[in-house]
């Protein structure tokens, strides 16, 4: 099965926000926002990471440069056709936009952190996770596959079946991917090392959403970033939803608290045409 682009883009204003999903998952877990932010008044790309929206073995072709490399493509085609872009990631689309925001200090103007994905230490995760960095550097990993786990970070009963339907169907677009290689897994590790050793260079305002509940990732993750980003941050801690926080329960709260701090950013900076150029 080979990837398919399931991206999408909605016209608005003058103020752009560029939206990233998470590793194994697809653009749609991102859509929901993207149309509320569409409403809202802001111009929203909904980019697919490399490698995603397809088979494994698709994946597997891929590794957190591409990833990476997909993030810059993204924002420099959302770029000229707006004053200014905001980046918004859920799980390891947060590292990434970080890294974004790091590599270049001036291309973001402010930061949403959705799940942010620092440690996998929720209460879905084995007791064991601790171990997993060993794990991966044993000889003969890479044929080892880790599957997500109940209740696949979604407390919405129906909208869970219906993911878990899709995603075991075998729609990887619509649902992403019912589990990850160790390979793909070896290259996410990395990823978060990099961006713990370089989260204070983050100096943009951010605004990181959280599950007090989030099974895969704990508020830890969200306690971090808030005592360690270089910018100012909110940080809001939702109580009625898990991992999926753009697509579970409390997806309208995610909407509005996204659009708000985006708009408020926007003009505390007097944000216009004449931002600075990178």
């Amino acid at each position: 099965m080979d990837a398919v682009d399931n991206s999408f883009f909605y016209p608005g204003g003058h103020h752009g926000v560029l939206l990233i999903h998470g590793l194994g998952g697809t653009p749609t877990e991102m859509k929901y926002l993207g149309k509320g932010l569409a409403r809202a008044g802001f111009t929203v790309s909904g980019m697919q990471l490399a490698g995603h929206c397809g088979s494994e073995a698709d994946l597997l072709r891929t590794g957190r440069r591409d990833w990476y490399e997909s993030v810059e493509a993204a924002y420099d085609w959302l770029r000229p056709r707006v004053d200014a872009v905001f980046v918004g990631g859920l799980s390891m689309g947060a590292l990434l936009a970080m890294e974004l925001a790091t590599r270049r200090p001036t291309a973001c103007a402010g930061l949403a952190l959705y799940s942010t994905t620092l440690w996998y230490d929720g209460r879905s995760i084995p007791r064991i996770h601790f171990l997993v960095p060993l794990i991966l550097k044993l000889p003969f990993v890479d044929r080892f596959r880790f599957t997500e786990a109940y209740p696949f970070g979604i407390k919405d009963d129906r909208l869970r079946s219906r993911v878990v339907s899709q995603m075991h169907g075998g729609d990887s677009g619509a649902a992403g991917l019912p589990g990850l290689t160790a390979t793909s897994l070896r290259e996410l590790t990395k990823l978060i090392a990099q961006v713990k050793r370089d989260v204070a260079k983050v100096r943009v305002p951010t605004l990181v959403i959280h599950a007090i509940d989030d099974d895969v990732t704990s508020p830890r993750n969200a306690l971090f970033l808030a005592r360690n980003l270089g910018g100012p941050v909110r940080t809001v801690l939702l109580s009625d939803c898990y991992h999926m926080i753009t697509v579970d329960r409390q997806r309208d709260e995610v909407v509005r608290l996204s659009a708000d701090y985006f708009t408020e950013a926007a003009t505390t900076a007097g944000i216009s045409a004449s931002i600075a150029a990178e």
